[in-house]
């Protein structure tokens, strides 16, 4: 796509021909309000071509795959695996055995805690968090501490909600044999310097996982280049469908890691005496698996591969910053989280108003947002509040749609204050 369809600052349509490409968008919501789709990190909305794809396969390649001796078992079989090699090309992974499907992050990281707790981890040692995880990478952790003996430690954050690097680094000892960070925080737009992390954990012999579900829709990645021992990502964050999710994992890390479920297809051989578990990466894919979810992901990435992404990026930061520019103007508002710097959300509350009353009101001019605490209870503890509101953006949104949000709120907060 050429960056000549984009808006430019008081201009009101995003690149036209991306956001023709998704159908939810033209939705017109009771009451006779037109949908404005501001809860982006929680979810994409999902092009036509994903839609097909989803579509053709239940149509005319529904099946099981990888055994089946008939035409339309090679067809999804392909498919699928063909779906495979698409994801690994996206993140920069010259291995496709190295992409594990799952069911999205959440599992990605709980099978990585699950096995690192059996195989790697310790009494006395320490796995390394920061204080701005996602529930999904602080609860597997604290399975695996509770199963191995070993000790959960956090990384403070600075003032500005970004993670303290210095503090970071005194934690990192050799007793550090973990490293899971977020990406990117989905509840404050906080980008961790991730290269940098992995460096620095790795150089006291610590097993990094990155938490890439915030990042895989906005960031270009590269693992081999990253160099993280595991890296995870939902597909329902990057346009495709839910119930499908990526763990790539280092093939020497991945090799030792022990199965998280066992059953169909990660055997080689089955005797009731003990088995023998697959080659990669079918050792971790017990079951049949979401092969639907696996080709709508091979589809959803083919899709942001044919774009323009550079300059559907600087669409997404000119949102960023004509939001900045109108929430200064709001009376009692408090924002989460780095002023530069930050990804394409905003995390606030207003003096003497509850978040959830804020989105009700916003519902009700036909503006979707996410209120509460986004999976990340100690951090808004950390804050001292129950949660925020939080309007987050993809290129297909509008300067536009961010006008009438940005109009629909003062009038929620006038009624509010009345």
């Amino acid at each position: 796509m050429s960056s000549s369809v984009l808006s430019q600052p008081g201009q009101t349509t995003a690149p036209a021909v991306f956001r023709s490409a998704f159908p939810i968008l033209e939705t017109v919501l009771a009451g006779g309000k037109p949908l404005i789709y501001l809860d982006n990190a929680a979810t994409s909305q999902k092009p036509d071509s994903v839609i097909a794809a989803l579509v053709d396969y239940y149509t005319h390649s529904n099946s099981n795959i990888h055994r089946g001796a008939h035409q339309l078992a090679a067809r999804a079989t392909d498919a699928y695996e063909g779906a495979r090699k698409t994801v690994a090309a996206f993140i920069g992974c010259a291995d496709p055995a190295l992409i594990n499907f799952t069911s999205g992050t959440t599992q990605g990281i709980n099978l990585v805690a699950s096995g690192l707790a059996k195989s790697w981890l310790q009494p006395g040692d320490e796995v390394l968090i920061s204080a701005m995880e996602h529930h999904a990478n602080i609860v597997p952790w604290q399975m695996a501490c509770q199963a191995s003996g070993a000790v959960l430690r956090v990384a403070p954050l600075t003032g500005q909600g970004e993670l303290d690097l210095e503090a970071f680094r005194k934690l990192l000892t050799p007793r550090t044999k973990v490293v899971a960070m977020v990406w990117i925080s989905n509840a404050l737009g906080s980008i961790n310097p991730v290269e940098r992390i992995v460096q620095e954990a790795q150089a006291v012999g610590a097993q990094v996982l990155i938490d890439a579900a915030q990042a895989i829709v906005h960031e270009t990645i590269d693992v081999e280049t990253l160099g993280a021992d595991y890296l995870v990502f939902s597909g329902h964050k990057v346009y495709g469908p839910t119930g499908i999710g990526i763990l790539y994992g280092r093939r020497e890390r991945m090799e030792v890691l022990p199965p998280y479920q066992g059953g169909g297809e990660m055997i080689r051989e089955v005797r009731f005496e003990g088995s023998t578990y697959n080659q990669l990466p079918y050792k971790f894919e017990a079951g049949t698996p979401n092969i639907a979810g696996g080709i709508g992901l091979g589809a959803a990435l083919n899709f942001v591969t044919a774009q323009d992404r550079e300059a559907l990026a600087r669409h997404e930061q000119a949102l960023l910053e004509r939001t900045l520019t109108g929430l200064d103007q709001v009376e009692g508002l408090t924002l989460y989280g780095p002023r530069q710097g930050r990804s394409s959300l905003v995390s606030f509350t207003v003096e003497g108003v509850h978040a959830f009353d804020i989105g009700v009101l916003l519902d009700q001019q036909g503006i979707a947002v996410r209120t509460g605490h986004h999976c990340c209870q100690p951090l808004m503890r950390q804050y001292g509040i129950e949660g925020t509101c939080r309007a987050s953006f993809l290129p297909y949104n509008t300067f536009a749609e961010v006008d009438q949000f940005l109009h629909a709120l003062n009038r929620a907060l006038a009624v509010l204050r009345a």
